[in-house]
């Protein structure tokens, strides 16, 4: 039986001397194997064919299916380079039970920030008034961050 454990040691053998970074490991109940990677560049399909290959040469010849590929633009985000990677981009963050959409400004250790718009009320004026917010949140608070497609 293939484990978790062994994926990884793999993978992150094979990404040693690379930028990229192994981001999530999942076997399921059929053996069915996936391996996302990622990078601040653009995930090269020949490299992920390349850890593909190195992978089948040094599992065992068991009954699985094997998937490497790149974390999908819909997935939440579990790594600090995909908040890195997403600067400046309109993310949504789900935190406190509420949603937040803004543009991803800035990546620290602990926290990230991102510009968002809210309704306001200004004193002395009837009706709320949109203003831009920087609001900061820390990794552990959040339920999830994800690039906010928008189609």
């Amino acid at each position: 039986m293939i484990t978790t454990q062994q994926i990884t040691d793999l993978v992150n053998s094979y990404l040693r001397d690379s930028d990229y970074a192994l981001q999530r490991v999942e076997i399921d109940s059929d053996c069915n194997i996936l391996v996302e990677i990622d990078r601040l560049g653009t995930v090269d399909v020949d490299f992920c064919a390349g850890l593909n290959r190195f992978l089948v040469d040094h599992l065992p010849d068991d009954d699985y299916a094997l998937e490497v590929g790149s974390v999908s633009l819909t997935d939440p985000f579990v790594s600090k380079i995909q908040y890195q990677k997403h600067l400046g981009h309109e993310v949504e963050v789900l935190a406190d039970g509420k949603k937040w959409r803004g543009q991803l400004v800035s990546v620290d250790d602990d926290t990230f920030a991102i510009d968002t718009t809210v309704m306001v009320q200004v004193e002395g004026k009837k009706r709320k008034t949109k203003q831009t917010r920087t609001l900061t949140f820390r990794y552990d608070e959040v339920t999830y961050t994800r690039y906010d497609l928008k189609i």
